[in-house]
């Protein structure tokens, strides 16, 4: 399985880890899009973090270049060399020192272009005419950060403002990092323990300590663990947090992998003892349950009749539903009701909780919290059985992990119960048979690889 590791024991931030996937192999050509839509251009340079050579990304204000490029900096047309110093207020409100080596006549785009709200943000996000898992990508990172700020102000998602976060080029940075990551086509993301940094920070609120709130929030729905240090600065960006949320599972230490390509993306400050860079590895690392990208609807009813609830698995997976669960509830005033949940790919959520409302009246889905969940490559195969001098076929369905290794052979029920109806065998005998049959296959094709 391609696997692609980030060492979060620096932290992140949007553009370190546009640099660092850049470093790691992904082509520049495929920023293009968000070039041409906003008034913004990627500038990939290189600078050196504590004896450590690493790629920079810069988003600028796109006008007339008249840009150099930098020494080691790739053919991207929009390549440049750095120096100068500038500061910029995050999306919670607080500034940085920054220490790039840049010259040029563009403008340094933080904070360049309007804030937005969470809802013109996902307009202009669906407009970019992005591939559609790439659009997936950046507005799930973009929900997970107009959340937290929701969750720390006290607002409603749709109502919440987007201070930097909304600006061009922060945009520039989530959708930057979404496109260079699908052009590495890595199966799996994981990141260890991220660090947050340590100290405090003013905010236009006052001075918090380090992680800043709409961190924290986002940090609590992450898979991975967030740590302090090891300074005393803020290391782990709302952008950075909020892709890493969406793009990685932890764990707690860099997986065994068959290393192809290592990337390292520098940090704006020079970090004394500590190379302030986001390195990532890619290669392939054991086999294991593919990641798919789910949402799950839910709604609970009590006024459903059991022929309308039990039609729901078909009706509902006409229209895209992967699985459907009914799980008996008690709702209010003590009544027997149903929990329906139903898990779907995010692009069919919207259709299939429609078709949920028309099938059963319920007068309201929840779109539930889920992100992904683990499957494995699914195939089907035939057993044919030899019973007194008959052949019968009974289907059983392999389950494997993404390296092809099977771990589970199951017989399918209705093809089971009638071969054991033509014969005199029990609906188990015939499974047991059917499975044992396939399982010998499986273990005679491998032995032969």
């Amino acid at each position: 399985m391609k696997t692609l590791a980030f060492d979060g024991r620096m932290g992140a931030s949007g553009d370190m880890l546009c640099a660092a996937l850049v470093a790691a192999g992904a082509d520049p050509a495929v920023l293009d899009p968000v070039e041409d839509e906003l008034d913004v251009c990627y500038a990939v340079g290189s600078a050196t973090k504590a004896g450590i050579a690493a790629t920079t990304v810069d988003v600028l204000i796109d006008g007339e270049d008249t840009s150099t490029e930098a020494d080691g900096a790739d053919d991207h047309d929009h390549s440049h060399s750095h120096d100068h110093d500038h500061s910029h207020d995050h999306d919670h409100d607080h500034s940085h020192d920054h220490d790039h080596d840049q010259s040029h006549d563009h403008t340094h785009a933080e904070g360049h272009g309007p804030n937005r709200t969470y809802a013109e943000v996902v307009g202009l996000v669906e407009d970019l005419d992005l591939p559609p898992a790439v659009e997936r990508t950046a507005l799930a990172v973009f929900r997970r950060l107009g959340e937290a700020e929701a969750s720390v102000h006290g607002t409603d998602l749709d109502d919440t403002h987007f201070h930097e976060v909304g600006a061009d080029d922060a945009i520039a940075d989530v959708v930057g990092a979404a496109l260079l990551l699908d052009d590495l086509g890595v199966e799996r993301v994981v990141t260890t323990p991220v660090a947050a940094g340590g100290g405090t920070v003013e905010m236009s609120h006052g001075t918090y300590p380090v992680p800043a709130p709409a961190v924290a929030e986002i940090a609590a729905g992450a898979d991975w663990s967030l740590r302090g240090g090891p300074v005393d600065r803020e290391l782990l960006t709302p952008t950075g947090a909020a892709l890493l949320a969406e793009l990685a599972d932890g764990v707690d230490t860099l997986p065994a992998l068959d290393v192809d390509a290592v990337g390292y993306g520098a940090g704006d400050a020079d970090v004394p003892d500590h190379p302030n860079v986001l390195r990532v590895l890619v290669g392939d690392g054991a086999g294991g349950l593919r990641r798919e990208s789910i949402s799950v609807l839910e709604t609970a009813v009590d006024d459903v009749s059991p022929e309308v609830l039990g039609s729901l698995q078909e009706t509902l997976a006409d229209v895209g539903a992967r699985d459907v669960s009914i799980v008996p509830t008690t709702m209010k005033k003590s009544r027997p009701g149903h929990l329906l949940k139903v898990v779907v790919d995010p692009a069919d959520a919207e259709r299939v909780a429609r078709r949920l409302a028309e099938e059963t009246g319920t007068l309201g889905v929840r779109e539930a919290s889920a992100g992904h969940r683990w499957v494995a490559d699914r195939t089907f195969e035939t057993a044919a059985l030899d019973i007194d001098g008959e052949s019968h076929e009974v289907r059983v369905k392999v389950g494997a992990d993404a390296d092809g290794r099977v771990y589970d052979v199951s017989a399918e029920y209705d093809d089971a119960l009638a071969v054991a109806r033509e014969t005199d065998l029990s609906v188990r005998e015939v499974m047991r048979r059917a499975e044992a049959a396939v399982s010998d296959a499986v273990s005679a094709d491998e032995d032969g690889e």
